[in-house]
């Protein structure tokens, strides 16, 4: 009896991770990062790959960074998220982008599937670049329409920024640089839920949002021109992983379905939908794909 009591021990972890392995098998996980927008994505795919194919699809929301969800896609833990062109050239591959959207994509595309096994799928149809915004009552009266217009104010301003934006490489440090750029402190970091408002109530003078952002309009802020042309193509696109396609055939023409199905004033009727009026992400999805024929 005593040596049986390790053994049973064993084939009780072997069994539980057989189980774990089976359990995981027979679902399509996604994820996505950590705001507002991604959370709308990740629905909107789980939503459609569900009734398109009929798999069971597990969500895994709010993760974190690109690059948490990049791992997970690598380590096997997510079969797809939607990650944005720009930032899998910067971010992930670590390379300067250059050309257009096209060939951005066509980047990221290559190098992905070369060097992870993953596939990008057609884009969704919008761009999501970041937004360097300000209050409205500022830009009407210095004029301000362009990043260019501010260097002169610079020296007595304060920047607000999420973490993301603070040390990624296409992010503020380059950014300041390309605009030669000298705020009257070091940038504030702060949740982008709360960027918004503290822009609006003056604890900072600029913030780093995003273009696609509801709250932007509805908050009489104004987003200023990048006329140096610093930030690359961020176009939305879902990645998935090869060996998923291969086991779920099926997905394919399921997100090909979703090419070019939502531009960027409809994400930002969605991200106010859900930051400004706090509705139900996926009753808000569930409108949106009967809307768009879905």
């Amino acid at each position: 009896m005593p040596r049986r009591a390790p053994i049973c021990f064993l084939l009780g972890l072997l069994l539980a991770a057989n189980a774990c392995r089976s359990h995981r098998a027979d679902r399509v996980v996604i994820g996505s990062k950590f705001f507002t927008e991604q959370v709308i994505l990740a629905e909107l795919l789980a939503q459609h790959i569900e009734a398109r194919t009929g798999l069971r699809v597990e969500r895994r929301s709010n993760l974190g960074s690109s690059l948490i969800c990049h791992r997970a896609l690598l380590a096997g833990d997510l079969d797809l998220y939607v990650e944005y062109t720009g930032t899998a050239v910067t971010t992930i591959l670590g390379e300067k982008p250059v050309g257009d959207s096209t060939a951005v994509y066509q980047r990221v595309k290559q190098a992905y599937a070369q060097r992870f096994g993953l596939e990008l799928t057609e884009p969704l149809g919008f761009e999501n670049t970041f937004a360097m915004v300000v209050r409205g009552d500022d830009a009407r009266r210095e004029h301000l329409r362009t990043i260019s217009d501010i260097i002169p104010l610079a020296s007595r301003w304060r920047a607000g920024v999420g973490y993301e934006f603070l040390e990624r490489p296409d992010g503020f440090r380059g950014w300041a640089e390309r605009y030669g750029l000298r705020f009257a402190e070091p940038p504030r970091v702060m949740d982008l839920g709360l960027i918004y408002r503290a822009l609006a109530e003056k604890h900072v003078d600029i913030v780093a949002g995003n273009s696609t952002d509801g709250l932007i309009e509805t908050l009489g802020l104004v987003a200023l021109e990048d006329d140096r042309h610093y930030f690359p193509p961020y176009d939305a696109v879902p990645i998935v992983r090869r060996d998923t396609l291969e086991k779920f055939p099926q997905l394919r023409a399921a997100l090909a379905d979703l090419a070019g199905k939502l531009t960027a004033a409809d994400m930002r009727r969605l991200n106010y939908a859900v930051d400004g009026e706090h509705r139900d992400v996926a009753s808000l999805v569930r409108s949106l794909r009967a809307s768009k024929g879905l």
